[in-house]
């Protein structure tokens, strides 16, 4: 019987179109619940489908302190998330829950 060959799933190797991270971005906010580093988590693999050397000069950032505040690990500052959302292109909507 031949063994079957598993690799690890990367979010970041499936975020190849705007949809695509649109799409993710929406899903991960719903299902993030409460759960702040989930979002930095997410925003972390869209970082690394889109580049983190380019997004950390467009932050003013180092390279390593995002990974880290994007690894799902860290408890990066609010300002952090800001910028990485605009760098990225991106813009949080809010809107009220009983709409």
């Amino acid at each position: 019987m031949d063994a079957i060959k598993l690799s690890r799933w990367d979010s970041a190797e499936h975020l190849k179109t705007e949809e695509d991270i649109d799409l993710y971005l929406n899903a991960c906010l719903e299902e993030a619940g409460d759960d702040a580093r989930y979002i930095a988590k997410a925003l972390g693999n869209i970082a690394r489908a889109r580049g983190m050397t380019q997004l950390a000069r467009d932050t003013g950032l180092g390279r390593e302190s995002l990974y880290k505040a994007l690894s799902g690990e860290g408890n990066p500052e609010f300002s952090t998330i800001m910028k990485v959302v605009k760098a990225l292109g991106l813009k949080l909507h809010i809107q009220a829950i009983n709409q």
